[in-house]
C-alpha cells in the first residue's frame, strides 16, 4: 500500500480527501494541518507521494516543498492552491514540484494525477524493463513515435509532438478505451475545457491522416473517451 502525506489546513477538506483516497485509491494517507506538522511527519516516515496545500499557516506549501526536496529529490509532490496565477505554477515547478492542481478541483481528478505520478515513478524504478515501444503497425500504416512520422504507400506524414503523443497513447490502448482524462493529464497535465478542445482538434487531424485505410478508425466512446479500432 502506497503512503501519501497530505498537508491541508482546511480540516473538512483534509478529512474528505483522506477518506476518499483511502477508500477509492486504497492508499494510506497521513493528514497534517500545517507546514510544520507536515515537515515533522515527512522527517519521521517514508512517503511515496506528497500533496501540499500552498496557502497554510506557520509554513506555506512552497516552503514546505522546498524543505522536503532537501530531504528527498525523488518523492513526487503535488501542490494544491486556490490561486491560478501563472507565476504560482512556475514557482511550483521551480521548487521541484511534479504537478499543480487548482482549487476547487474534483477529487477524481486528483486521484488520476496521483496514479499518473506513481506510475512514472514505478517506470523509473524498473531500469531492467525492456525498451519502450516506439513503432506501431496501424492497419496499412506504420507509425514511428521517435521520428513522429506515419508511413503509408511510400509516403510520410509528419506529426506535431502532441499529435505523436496522442497517437502513441491510442496505439498502446489499441482496440480498448483511452479515457479522455488519461489523455489530457498525460499530455497536457490538465484536463480543463481549453485543453480538451485542443485535443479534439488533434484527434480530427489524426483521423484525416489515417482515413485511407477503411479498417482503421478513431471512435468516440460516449462519456468515456476514445478507441483506436483496427479491424
Amino acid at each position: 500500500m502506497k503512503k501519501i502525506l497530505l498537508v491541508e489546513d482546511d480540516p473538512n477538506l483534509g478529512l474528505l480527501l483522506q477518506d476518499y483516497l483511502q477508500l477509492k485509491g486504497k492508499f494510506e494517507v497521513v493528514l497534517c494541518t500545517d507546514g510544520d506538522e507536515g515537515l515533522k511527519a515527512f522527517s519521521k516516515q517514508e512517503f511515496d507521494l506528497c500533496i501540499l496545500d500552498v496557502m497554510m499557516p506557520k509554513k506555506d506549501g512552497f516552503t514546505l516543498g522546498k524543505e522536503i526536496r532537501k530531504i528527498s529529490q525523488a518523492v513526487p509532490i503535488i501542490f494544491a492552491t486556490a490561486k491560478a496565477m501563472m507565476e504560482d505554477k512556475a514557482s511550483a515547478y521551480d521548487l521541484g514540484g511534479d504537478d499543480y492542481i487548482t482549487k476547487p478541483f474534483r477529487i477524481e481528478e486528483l486521484l488520476l494525477r496521483i496514479n499518473a505520478l506513481l506510475k512514472r515513478v514505478a517506470v523509473k524504478e524498473q531500469p531492467e524493463a525492456g525498451p519502450e515501444q516506439t513503432q506501431f503497425q496501424i492497419g496499412a500504416y506504420l507509425f514511428d513515435y521517435t521520428t513522429q512520422l506515419i508511413h503509408h504507400n511510400g509516403l510520410q506524414q509528419k506529426l506535431s509532438t502532441k499529435e505523436a503523443e496522442l497517437l502513441r497513447l491510442l496505439c498502446l490502448k489499441k482496440n480498448a478505451v483511452l479515457t479522455r482524462e488519461e489523455a489530457l493529464l498525460s499530455i497536457w497535465h490538465d484536463d480543463n475545457y481549453f485543453n480538451g478542445r485542443s485535443m479534439d482538434v488533434f484527434l480530427s487531424k489524426l483521423r484525416k491522416y489515417l482515413r485511407e485505410d477503411p479498417k482503421v478508425e478513431i471512435l468516440n466512446v460516449h462519456g468515456k473517451g476514445y478507441k483506436l479500432l483496427v479491424n
